[in-house]
Protein backbone atom coordinates (compact mmCIF):
# COMPACT_ATOMS: atom_id res chain seq x y z
CA UNK A 1 0.00 0.00 0.00
CA UNK A 2 1.10 3.29 -0.87
CA UNK A 3 0.14 6.87 0.30
CA UNK A 4 -1.51 8.72 -2.71
CA UNK A 5 -2.67 11.68 -3.51
CA UNK A 6 -4.95 12.20 -6.38
CA UNK A 7 -5.69 16.45 -7.81
CA UNK A 8 -8.85 17.04 -9.61
CA UNK A 9 -12.31 14.93 -9.46
CA UNK A 10 -13.68 15.29 -13.13
CA UNK A 11 -15.51 12.72 -15.02
CA UNK A 12 -11.73 10.96 -15.64
CA UNK A 13 -10.22 11.66 -11.87
CA UNK A 14 -13.08 11.20 -9.75
CA UNK A 15 -13.24 7.45 -10.76
CA UNK A 16 -9.37 6.58 -11.48
CA UNK A 17 -8.80 8.16 -7.78
CA UNK A 18 -11.62 5.73 -6.86
CA UNK A 19 -9.58 2.76 -8.50
CA UNK A 20 -6.57 3.51 -7.03
CA UNK A 21 -8.25 3.17 -3.27
CA UNK A 22 -9.88 0.37 -3.88
CA UNK A 23 -8.16 -1.42 -6.42
CA UNK A 24 -5.10 -0.77 -5.63
CA UNK A 25 -5.77 -0.48 -2.02
CA UNK A 26 -3.77 2.53 -1.57
CA UNK A 27 -4.15 5.34 1.25
CA UNK A 28 -5.56 8.56 -1.30
CA UNK A 29 -5.85 11.91 0.08
CA UNK A 30 -7.97 13.77 -2.72
CA UNK A 31 -8.29 17.49 -3.99
CA UNK A 32 -10.43 19.01 -5.65
CA UNK A 33 -11.41 22.99 -6.65
CA UNK A 34 -14.61 22.35 -5.80
CA UNK A 35 -14.78 21.07 -2.19
CA UNK A 36 -17.97 19.63 -2.45
CA UNK A 37 -17.11 16.91 -4.68
CA UNK A 38 -14.15 16.01 -2.65
CA UNK A 39 -16.14 15.54 0.13
CA UNK A 40 -18.85 13.61 -1.77
CA UNK A 41 -15.54 11.07 -3.23
CA UNK A 42 -14.21 10.80 0.62
CA UNK A 43 -18.32 9.71 1.62
CA UNK A 44 -18.27 7.04 -1.34
CA UNK A 45 -14.97 5.40 -1.19
CA UNK A 46 -13.19 6.65 2.45
CA UNK A 47 -9.90 8.30 2.48
CA UNK A 48 -9.08 11.81 3.05
CA UNK A 49 -9.39 15.40 1.33
CA UNK A 50 -7.23 18.13 1.66
CA UNK A 51 -8.19 22.20 1.23
CA UNK A 52 -5.16 22.67 -1.00
CA UNK A 53 -2.90 20.88 -3.68
CA UNK A 54 0.14 21.27 -1.37
CA UNK A 55 -1.79 19.80 1.59
CA UNK A 56 -2.80 16.74 -0.19
CA UNK A 57 0.87 16.04 -1.50
CA UNK A 58 2.50 16.75 1.78
CA UNK A 59 3.95 13.44 2.92
CA UNK A 60 2.83 11.22 -0.15
CA UNK A 61 4.87 9.03 -2.13
CA UNK A 62 3.45 8.99 -5.44
CA UNK A 63 0.72 12.27 -6.51
CA UNK A 64 -1.53 12.19 -9.26
CA UNK A 65 -3.46 14.96 -11.04
CA UNK A 66 -6.12 15.22 -13.77
CA UNK A 67 -7.11 18.65 -14.60
CA UNK A 68 -8.47 20.55 -17.49
CA UNK A 69 -5.54 22.13 -19.40
CA UNK A 70 -2.04 23.78 -19.25
CA UNK A 71 -2.71 26.21 -16.78
CA UNK A 72 -4.78 24.40 -14.42
CA UNK A 73 -2.36 22.45 -14.14
CA UNK A 74 0.41 24.41 -13.48
CA UNK A 75 -1.93 26.38 -10.52
CA UNK A 76 -1.92 22.69 -8.96
CA UNK A 77 1.76 22.15 -9.19
CA UNK A 78 3.64 25.22 -8.84
CA UNK A 79 1.25 27.68 -8.27
CA UNK A 80 1.03 29.57 -4.72
CA UNK A 81 -0.29 26.48 -3.40
CA UNK A 82 0.49 24.06 -5.72
CA UNK A 83 1.81 20.36 -4.66
CA UNK A 84 5.48 21.22 -5.68
CA UNK A 85 5.46 23.33 -2.92
CA UNK A 86 5.19 20.51 -0.50
CA UNK A 87 5.80 17.30 -2.19
CA UNK A 88 8.55 15.25 -0.85
CA UNK A 89 12.21 14.39 -2.27
CA UNK A 90 11.87 10.82 -3.87
CA UNK A 91 8.18 10.82 -4.27
CA UNK A 92 6.66 10.51 -8.18
CA UNK A 93 4.37 13.06 -9.15
CA UNK A 94 2.27 11.82 -11.73
CA UNK A 95 0.24 13.86 -14.63
CA UNK A 96 -2.67 12.57 -16.16
CA UNK A 97 -3.86 15.50 -17.72
CA UNK A 98 -3.61 16.06 -21.66
CA UNK A 99 -1.78 19.16 -21.92
CA UNK A 100 1.41 20.17 -23.91
CA UNK A 101 4.75 18.77 -24.67
CA UNK A 102 6.45 21.73 -23.18
CA UNK A 103 4.37 22.05 -19.84
CA UNK A 104 5.39 18.53 -19.33
CA UNK A 105 8.94 19.25 -19.76
CA UNK A 106 9.24 22.47 -17.81
CA UNK A 107 7.22 20.49 -15.22
CA UNK A 108 9.83 17.38 -15.06
CA UNK A 109 12.95 20.14 -14.90
CA UNK A 110 11.28 21.52 -11.82
CA UNK A 111 10.90 18.86 -10.25
CA UNK A 112 13.92 17.22 -10.98
CA UNK A 113 15.43 20.56 -8.84
CA UNK A 114 12.88 20.00 -6.64
CA UNK A 115 14.31 16.16 -5.72
CA UNK A 116 11.54 14.42 -6.90
CA UNK A 117 10.48 13.04 -10.59
CA UNK A 118 7.68 13.46 -12.69
CA UNK A 119 6.15 12.08 -15.31
CA UNK A 120 3.44 12.80 -17.99
CA UNK A 121 1.03 10.11 -18.37
CA UNK A 122 -2.43 11.01 -20.59
CA UNK A 123 -4.51 8.41 -20.66
CA UNK A 124 -6.98 7.31 -23.48
CA UNK A 125 -9.99 5.09 -22.95
CA UNK A 126 -12.70 8.07 -22.38
CA UNK A 127 -15.44 8.33 -19.35
CA UNK A 128 -15.91 4.67 -19.42
CA UNK A 129 -12.41 3.41 -19.30
CA UNK A 130 -11.91 5.18 -16.51
CA UNK A 131 -14.87 4.33 -14.65
CA UNK A 132 -14.28 0.39 -15.31
CA UNK A 133 -10.33 1.00 -14.53
CA UNK A 134 -9.23 -0.48 -18.34
CA UNK A 135 -7.23 3.25 -19.34
CA UNK A 136 -4.83 3.52 -22.04
CA UNK A 137 -1.60 5.37 -20.36
CA UNK A 138 0.99 6.75 -22.47
CA UNK A 139 4.26 8.19 -20.36
CA UNK A 140 6.96 10.24 -21.04
CA UNK A 141 9.80 10.13 -17.99
CA UNK A 142 12.72 8.81 -16.57
CA UNK A 143 12.88 4.85 -16.32
CA UNK A 144 13.34 4.57 -12.93
CA UNK A 145 10.11 6.56 -12.03
CA UNK A 146 8.30 5.10 -14.30
CA UNK A 147 9.56 1.24 -12.79
CA UNK A 148 8.34 2.78 -10.01
CA UNK A 149 5.06 4.26 -10.41
CA UNK A 150 3.41 1.65 -12.69
CA UNK A 151 2.26 -0.72 -10.17
CA UNK A 152 0.19 2.10 -8.82
CA UNK A 153 -0.75 3.32 -12.13
CA UNK A 154 -2.34 -0.79 -13.06
CA UNK A 155 -4.86 0.24 -10.53
CA UNK A 156 -6.73 1.89 -13.42
CA UNK A 157 -5.04 0.75 -16.79
CA UNK A 158 -5.10 -1.96 -19.03
CA UNK A 159 -2.08 -0.83 -20.94
CA UNK A 160 0.49 1.38 -20.05
CA UNK A 161 4.11 2.51 -21.87
CA UNK A 162 6.89 4.74 -21.59
CA UNK A 163 6.78 6.40 -24.57
CA UNK A 164 10.19 8.47 -24.15
CA UNK A 165 11.55 11.24 -22.03
CA UNK A 166 9.72 14.16 -20.60
CA UNK A 167 6.60 14.96 -22.97
CA UNK A 168 6.88 11.84 -24.75
CA UNK A 169 3.46 10.74 -23.29
CA UNK A 170 1.74 14.03 -24.26
CA UNK A 171 3.01 13.70 -27.74
CA UNK A 172 1.93 10.33 -28.26
CA UNK A 173 -1.35 11.12 -26.98
CA UNK A 174 -1.43 14.08 -29.67
CA UNK A 175 -0.93 11.20 -32.49
CA UNK A 176 -4.01 9.25 -30.28
CA UNK A 177 -6.72 12.29 -30.85
CA UNK A 178 -5.22 12.73 -34.60
CA UNK A 179 -5.60 8.95 -35.52
CA UNK A 180 -9.29 9.54 -33.60
CA UNK A 181 -10.49 12.48 -35.33
CA UNK A 182 -10.09 11.37 -38.97
CA UNK A 183 -11.54 7.58 -37.36
CA UNK A 184 -15.04 9.31 -36.41
CA UNK A 185 -15.13 12.01 -39.22
CA UNK A 186 -14.73 8.56 -41.63
CA UNK A 187 -17.25 6.93 -39.72
CA UNK A 188 -19.49 9.64 -39.87
CA UNK A 189 -19.90 10.02 -43.77
CA UNK A 190 -19.77 6.38 -43.98
CA UNK A 191 -23.27 6.50 -41.99
CA UNK A 192 -24.55 9.30 -43.62
CA UNK A 193 -23.89 7.93 -47.05
CA UNK A 194 -25.53 4.60 -46.01
CA UNK A 195 -28.66 6.53 -45.03
CA UNK A 196 -28.87 8.14 -48.16
CA UNK A 197 -28.43 5.11 -50.09
CA UNK A 198 -31.35 3.60 -48.38
CA UNK A 199 -29.10 0.99 -46.60
CA UNK A 200 -29.94 -0.54 -43.47
CA UNK A 201 -27.29 1.14 -41.38
CA UNK A 202 -27.13 -2.05 -38.56
CA UNK A 203 -26.53 -5.03 -41.38
CA UNK A 204 -23.74 -2.53 -43.31
CA UNK A 205 -22.05 -1.98 -40.18
CA UNK A 206 -22.28 -5.52 -38.99
CA UNK A 207 -20.18 -7.10 -42.36
CA UNK A 208 -17.27 -4.22 -42.54
CA UNK A 209 -17.15 -4.18 -39.22
CA UNK A 210 -15.47 -6.86 -39.41
CA UNK A 211 -13.21 -5.65 -42.28
CA UNK A 212 -10.57 -3.72 -42.68
CA UNK A 213 -13.17 -0.61 -42.30
CA UNK A 214 -13.55 -2.02 -38.77
CA UNK A 215 -12.60 -0.23 -35.75
CA UNK A 216 -13.15 0.64 -31.84
CA UNK A 217 -15.01 3.90 -33.04
CA UNK A 218 -17.43 2.12 -35.25
CA UNK A 219 -17.98 -1.14 -32.85
CA UNK A 220 -18.95 1.66 -30.34
CA UNK A 221 -20.69 4.47 -31.83
CA UNK A 222 -22.57 3.21 -34.60
CA UNK A 223 -25.27 2.40 -32.89
CA UNK A 224 -25.89 5.85 -30.84
CA UNK A 225 -24.78 7.59 -34.02
CA UNK A 226 -27.53 6.16 -36.34
CA UNK A 227 -29.91 7.24 -33.47
CA UNK A 228 -28.91 10.51 -33.46
CA UNK A 229 -27.91 10.23 -29.78
CA UNK A 230 -24.39 12.19 -28.35
CA UNK A 231 -23.86 11.39 -25.08
CA UNK A 232 -21.46 9.45 -24.78
CA UNK A 233 -18.17 10.15 -24.07
CA UNK A 234 -16.08 12.58 -24.55
CA UNK A 235 -17.44 15.76 -25.52
CA UNK A 236 -16.26 18.19 -28.36
CA UNK A 237 -15.01 21.17 -26.65
CA UNK A 238 -12.22 18.52 -24.98
CA UNK A 239 -11.55 17.28 -28.44
CA UNK A 240 -11.31 20.56 -29.79
CA UNK A 241 -8.49 21.87 -26.92
CA UNK A 242 -7.06 18.69 -27.28
CA UNK A 243 -6.58 19.13 -31.51
CA UNK A 244 -5.56 22.56 -30.51
CA UNK A 245 -2.58 21.22 -28.52
CA UNK A 246 -2.01 18.92 -31.74
CA UNK A 247 -1.75 21.75 -34.54
CA UNK A 248 0.30 23.99 -32.03
CA UNK A 249 2.94 21.24 -31.66
CA UNK A 250 2.50 21.23 -35.72
CA UNK A 251 3.15 24.44 -36.02
CA UNK A 252 6.72 23.49 -34.13
CA UNK A 253 7.46 20.34 -35.50
CA UNK A 254 6.50 21.04 -38.95
CA UNK A 255 4.42 18.18 -39.39
CA UNK A 256 1.37 18.82 -41.91
CA UNK A 257 -1.57 18.03 -40.44
CA UNK A 258 -4.74 18.73 -43.21
CA UNK A 259 -7.15 16.32 -42.33
CA UNK A 260 -6.55 16.97 -38.27
CA UNK A 261 -7.12 20.70 -39.20
CA UNK A 262 -9.96 20.50 -41.46
CA UNK A 263 -12.12 18.01 -38.68
CA UNK A 264 -10.95 20.61 -35.99
CA UNK A 265 -13.04 23.00 -38.07
CA UNK A 266 -15.73 20.64 -38.50
CA UNK A 267 -16.12 20.53 -34.40
CA UNK A 268 -16.32 24.01 -34.24
CA UNK A 269 -19.69 23.98 -36.45
CA UNK A 270 -20.88 21.41 -34.18
CA UNK A 271 -20.35 23.82 -31.28
CA UNK A 272 -22.06 26.26 -33.09
CA UNK A 273 -24.71 24.01 -33.23
CA UNK A 274 -25.31 23.62 -29.47
CA UNK A 275 -23.18 20.50 -29.40
CA UNK A 276 -20.21 21.21 -27.13
CA UNK A 277 -21.08 19.03 -24.57
CA UNK A 278 -22.20 16.33 -27.03
CA UNK A 279 -19.27 13.51 -27.41
CA UNK A 280 -17.24 13.37 -30.50
CA UNK A 281 -18.86 11.24 -32.64
CA UNK A 282 -21.52 14.55 -33.46
CA UNK A 283 -19.69 15.02 -36.41
CA UNK A 284 -22.73 13.27 -38.13
CA UNK A 285 -25.13 15.57 -36.73
CA UNK A 286 -23.15 18.29 -38.76
CA UNK A 287 -23.75 16.42 -41.54
CA UNK A 288 -27.41 15.91 -41.39
CA UNK A 289 -28.63 19.59 -39.83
Amino acid sequence: MASVAFLGLGVMGYPMAGHLKNKGGHDVTVYNRTAAKAEQWVAQHGGSHAATPAQAAEGKDFVFSCVGNDDDLRSVTTGPEGAFKAIKKGSVFIDNTTASAEVARELAEAAQVGGFSFLDAPVSGGQAGAENGVLTVMVGGDQAAFDKARPVIDAFARMVGLMGPAGAGQLTKMINQICIAGLVQGLSEGIHFGKKAGLDIEKVIEVISKGAAGSWQMENRHKTMNAGKYDFGFAVDWMRKDLGICLEEADRNGARLPVTALVDQFYKDVQAMGGKRWDTSSLLARLEK
